[in-house]
């Protein structure tokens, strides 16, 4: 399939293209069962899918669905939910036309709790899926038959006392209330019987179920069976520590007695029953544990139906960017580089460089055309003695109407001619000669005999001196 769905191996970000037009289709759907039964019965809603209709290969085709409760209808929690849970919605639109498969629009939402049974649930703001496009062609976006509205519990644990009225009792049970605040039963209650085979049983929903009673030296053993069957372990002695000897304990309450995780998640029943006669039988509550679920509960599920007839999107993909390709210069020794996008000129060049007479040298003159298009080009010249390369670069920028040509010109012999005026005049440069003066050599001369004179008169005034000072001192 060439139109590859989200979660399959692609390199595709799932965003829109810019300025991409886009069409709508009003779409109703009718819910029915799960969290629709717990809540009105039948609920209506009012969803827009929204497609783009042009795009080009490489974009994501994105499917976009807003949802929304059309009327009063409500989806409601399916039981009572402590720690709330989460709404999933998962949607279907097919493809047809170039390509033939389904993207699987998907959206979710978390509902705060606590829950009662029946509590309203809101709906995600909007699903979404897309699929990558890899040619040009014409497909038809038409929305599924059938969206699902999934409810997925919070993880949680919930006391049960023993006075709710879900526990049913056999006979031989006794309610004992506003037990002291020391034994620390929960709620400050619980139930009691001495009739051996006295039972008591609790439907619930969860993963897991723990027994919460009194450990007391007067108790007796309880058996305990999940569903009809035996648990694991069947049975539990109050009055016993682990490793079976006697408790010393008298009515210390809120005790953990049996346990048991692990269950899948469905409706389930725990039934106690007192195994001798004359000894203590209790509950003081039960423990409902619901562990963080992978996929929803399918008793839950509420399924949507499609209730008008919204019509489809045509989705046109074109072939992919339409840009003129960007001019590459040439490799060869005299480039030539030019591009030519519409609605814009750009300048070429040709140099032709050929042999001088005297080998090795080549002499092209460049000759620029006054036109929009620029074309160096190159002629031998017998009589010249360096050689000028030309590399000459074509500038185009998308919707400049004046592209750039650049020359470069590189000298590789001394001319012999002065291809530029030096001032001051003479120098190696020019071939001329410098100018002469008469007067700087006589003036230099006089300098020199000047210098020489002072220092000799300076050298016998010294002598002098010293010799004055030497009979002074004597």
């Amino acid at each position: 399939m060439a139109l590859g769905l989200a979660g399959t191996a692609m390199v595709v970000t799932p965003s829109s293209t810019a300025g991409a037009a886009t069409a709508t289709l009003v779409v109703d759907y009718a819910c029915n069962g799960g969290i629709a039964g717990t809540g009105s019965g039948t609920v209506n809603l009012r969803t827009r899918l929204t497609v783009p209709t042009t795009l080009n290969v490489g974009d994501p085709l994105n499917v976009e669905w807003k949802l929304n409760y059309k009327d009063a209808t409500r989806l409601g929690s399916p039981a009572y939910m402590p720690n709330g849970g989460r709404i999933d919605v998962t949607g279907r639109a097919n493809i047809s036309g170039s390509w033939i498969g389904q993207l699987q629009p998907k959206g979710t939402v978390d509902q705060s709790g606590p829950m009662d049974k029946g509590t309203p649930l809101n709906l995600p703001v909007g699903i979404s899926d897309f699929g990558h496009t890899d040619r040009a062609g014409t497909v038809t976006v038409r929305p599924g038959n059938t969206l699902f509205v999934d409810f997925r519990p919070a993880a949680s644990e919930v006391m049960v006392n023993d006075d709710d009225p879900a526990i049913t009792y056999s006979g031989g049970w006794e309610d004992h209330d506003g037990l002291p605040f020391e034994d620390h039963d929960y709620h400050l209650d619980l139930h009691r019987t001495t009739v051996k085979d006295a039972w008591a049983s609790y439907t619930f929903k969860g993963t897991g179920i723990e027994y919460v009673a009194q450990k007391d030296r007067d108790a007796g053993p309880i058996e305990i069976a999940i569903d009809g069957q035996a648990a694991t372990p069947p049975r539990v002695d109050p009055s016993r520590n682990a490793d079976g000897t006697l408790v010393n304990d008298a009515h210390k309450g809120g005790q953990t007695l049996w346990k048991f995780h692990g269950l899948k998640y469905e409706q389930h029943t725990i039934t106690i029953k007192n195994v001798e006669d004359a000894k203590l039988g209790q509950l003081d509550a039960f423990r409902v544990i619901t562990r963080d679920l992978v996929n929803p509960p399918k008793e839950y599920r509420a399924e949507c139906t499609l209730a008008n007839a919204p019509g489809a999107i045509q989705v046109e993909i074109g072939g992919g960017d339409d840009n003129p390709a960007s001019p590459s210069p040439d490799s060869s020794p005299s480039p030539d580089s030019s591009a030519s996008p519409s609605g814009s000129v750009s300048p070429s060049a040709s140099p032709t460089p050929s042999p001088s007479p005297s080998g090795g040298n080549q002499s092209p003159s460049p000759s620029p055309s006054p036109s929009a298009s620029a074309s160096p080009s190159a002629s031998p010249s017998p009589a010249a003695a360096q050689t000028q390369n030309y590399v000459v670069t074509a500038v185009v920028t998308q919707g400049s109407p004046s592209p750039t040509a650049t020359r470069t010109v590189t000298l590789t012999a001394t001319p012999s001619v002065a291809q530029v005026a030096i001032t001051p005049q003479g120098g190696a440069q020019t071939g001329e000669a410098p100018e002469r003066v008469s007067s700087s050599g006589m003036l230099l001369i006089g300098s020199g005999g000047a210098l020489l004179m002072i220092g000799m008169l300076s050298g016998v005034a010294m002598l002098r001196r010293r010799a004055a000072h030497s009979g002074e001192r004597s």
